[in-house]
């Protein structure tokens, strides 16, 4: 067992979630404004859908070891996304029914040893097939949000948030980074533990709980009740009245650099 059975799992429960959010939405609710400018839920299902087909595309490239672009362009890539918009919560629902299913046919029957194949997103840098199981679940966890029905961040999964912030703060642009340290917080067993990223960049020190910090980070949250202290400060202090900078552009790259080719037992 690796972690490619546990990133199945979540990546089932994630689609499920997702779908029966989608199963509820009428007409007028697809037509409506998501939370993405210039999107309305339309426009989300329809990339949530496109984008499973796009997944299948890196699955196939793994699968016979001919290149299988993602997505062919950018441009037919936002057209096809604009194209589909518009169709009615019955049509939208069954395309992503349809788009999910294909993907999850496409991992269960990928051979184990193409696992560890080099396969890449649009962008940059080039990662095993492995990782195609979290890109995935990163786009339904963060889209289902961007929806704007009753899912939100508090309701991303323990599983899902500690892997996306570490991947967030391994991709971090050092450069234009806004601030010089983020520092998760924890509470176990009535003790408060801190798990420190240093050298970020200039700025304020940044620290909240992960699923604050993972909110502010994507962009799908304010960043409130966070604390904001001045570099090189660190502590439980009250929180600062002061809002966090804009972080960098999220995500910074399509996957970590130096990922193991082979899928490890866990991940990160």
């Amino acid at each position: 067992m690796d972690v490619t059975d546990a990133l199945q799992a979540e990546l089932t429960a994630s689609n499920d979630r997702l779908l029966a959010t989608a199963a509820r939405l009428s007409d007028a609710d697809v037509a409506a404004a998501s939370r993405l400018p210039g999107w309305t839920r339309g426009h989300v299902l329809t990339h949530l859908a496109r984008n499973a087909d796009s997944h299948v595309n890196l699955l196939t490239w793994a699968r016979t070891g001919m290149e299988t672009p993602q997505y062919p362009d950018p441009d037919r890539r936002d057209a096809e996304i604009e194209a589909g918009a518009a169709r009615p919560a019955k049509e939208q629902l069954a395309d992503l029914e349809d788009s999910t299913a294909r993907l999850a046919e496409a991992i269960a029957t990928l051979p184990a040893e193409c696992w560890a194949a080099t396969v890449s997103g649009m962008n940059p840098p080039g990662h095993p097939a492995w990782y195609v199981l979290a890109r995935r679940l990163r786009e339904v966890e963060v889209h289902h949000v961007d929806l704007g029905t009753a899912y939100e961040v508090a309701d991303w999964p323990e599983a899902f948030v500690r892997r996306e912030l570490h991947d967030a703060m391994v991709c971090w642009p050092r450069d234009p980074g806004t601030v010089s340290e983020i520092v998760v917080e924890e509470v176990k067993d009535w003790e408060t533990h801190h798990q420190v990223w240093r050298d970020l960049g200039s700025g304020p020190v940044v620290q909240g709980d992960a699923w604050s910090l993972l909110g502010w980070l994507t962009g799908r949250a304010s960043g409130a009740g966070l604390r904001v202290m001045p570099e090189g400060a660190t502590g439980n202090r009250p929180a600062s009245t002061e809002t966090p900078p804009v972080p960098p552009p999220w995500p910074a790259l399509s996957a970590p650099p130096g990922l193991p080719a082979t899928p490890p037992e866990e991940y990160p």
